[in-house]
């Protein structure tokens, strides 16, 4: 979902959810997510979005962090975030198998559920710049209910980081 005010693209907001099949998924999801970002800085690092494209030649390519909108020319970059509605389930909440064959696993991930991978996955995203905020919902299947596993991760965070950014977008306007 694009959020944009005139010629201003203000918002990106990316909805995934997940429902069984938690192994091979987890992992699409994950190289989905970092790449869709990866895509959207280097977009915008070029101009897509808004003002004048520039063609790569007028690129600093050697600048060291394409990826990271505070080091961006745009002072103010568009907010990016990230929601992935999780089934609550035995098999999403019980600790996951760690294979080592060549690398041993770092720490955190050692005994943890999917949904525990999938907050590290979300903490990671804001914590590297990647994305403005990312959530993480849990909702059993066939019931109306949904929590988060931290405050830091959840849905009220996210869309209050959001309103923070549009009520400065429109006062700076």
């Amino acid at each position: 979902m694009l959020v944009v005010h005139g010629k201003r693209l203000l918002g990106v907001f990316e909805f995934k959810s997940q429902v069984g099949s938690f192994g091979n998924n987890f992992n699409n999801r994950s190289e989905e997510v970092i790449g869709s970002a990866a895509d959207l800085w280097v977009a915008h690092h070029h101009g897509a979005y808004g003002g004048l494209p520039r063609s790569r030649s007028e690129v600093r390519e050697y600048s060291s962090a394409l990826l990271n909108p505070v080091i961006q020319s745009d002072p103010r970059p568009p907010f990016l975030a990230w929601l992935m509605l999780l089934e609550e389930c035995d098999a999403s909440m019980r600790s996951v198998r760690c294979d080592e064959p060549h690398f041993p696993v770092f720490e955190e991930f050692r005994d943890a559920s999917y949904a525990r991978r999938y907050q590290i996955l979300c903490e990671r995203l804001v914590e590297r710049q990647l994305y403005s905020a990312a959530a993480l919902e849990l909702t059993p299947t066939g019931k109306d209910t949904h929590r988060a596993l931290s405050k830091a991760t959840s849905l009220r965070n996210m869309f209050s980081e959001f309103a923070g950014r549009i009520l400065a977008a429109v006062q700076g306007a």
